[in-house]
């Protein structure tokens, strides 16, 4: 389980500070897909950062997984992100001098991985998100959906406790956007903890659980699906 306690970012400058977040208080459950929404410049990527130990809370208490990290070392936040969470991003971060395949196998390398055992688990993921006959492309040969399903493979190969999805369906199209939406949908019902920031309506139907944030608050919490 994720949980945020009264947890508050203040960016602060030698003239100005900003309060990107304030008391945010939620709990997040294993296996669950959340919706994260609201306008541009209420906190939505600010919290993400947070879930995703890329920063750390002014103030408050972040358990993940059951343990307290709100102040845990730089290097030990990178161990438990490289062990524990996949990302997936709006601009698709992938390498463009790597194939495919060697984008999603360096989500292996971080873990120290043997070499046969990243082969096959890189065959594995790209077979589950269908682009398994691209393996040898480079990213600019493929289309936006298709780097898209690279981005999710490189997140799932690794064997993730949590996603994090930052706008996954921004760049795409209606036909694409829908089958990412149905591989991270997959990866919860996997018991895969799924959070996703996105604008979509549509998108956020999809999960079990909307969280609408305003002006860095929790403003509201709807229970989507079962």
């Amino acid at each position: 389980m994720l949980k945020l306690e009264n947890v508050s970012k203040v960016y602060r400058t030698s003239e100005v500070e900003t309060q990107a977040l304030g008391e945010v208080s939620l709990e997040i459950g294993d296996g669950e897909f959340v919706a994260i929404m609201g306008p541009s410049g209420c906190g939505k990527s600010t919290l993400l950062n947070l879930l995703g130990l890329l920063d750390s809370p002014t103030e408050g208490a972040y358990w993940f997984f059951g343990e307290d990290v709100a102040r845990r070392s730089e290097s030990q936040l990178t161990k438990l992100r490289r062990e524990r969470i996949g990302f997936v991003f709006q601009s698709f971060n992938l390498i463009d001098d790597l194939t495919v395949a060697e984008n999603v196998e360096v989500a292996l390398l971080y873990r120290n991985v043997p070499r046969a055992g990243r082969k096959q688990r890189v065959r594995e993921a790209l077979e589950r998100v269908g682009i398994a006959h691209r393996a040898g492309h480079r990213p600019q040969q493929l289309s936006g959906g298709q780097q898209q399903r690279v981005a999710v493979a490189r997140a799932l190969v690794s064997a993730p406790k949590l996603i994090l999805a930052d706008e996954p369906t921004g760049n795409l199209d209606t036909a694409n956007g829908e089958a990412v939406m149905a591989l991270l949908t997959e990866a919860a019902r996997d018991g895969v903890t799924v959070v996703m920031v996105t604008h979509s309506l549509a998108h956020a139907a999809v999960a079990q659980r909307a969280i609408q944030l305003l002006d860095g608050r929790v403003v509201s919490e709807t229970l989507l699906a079962a």
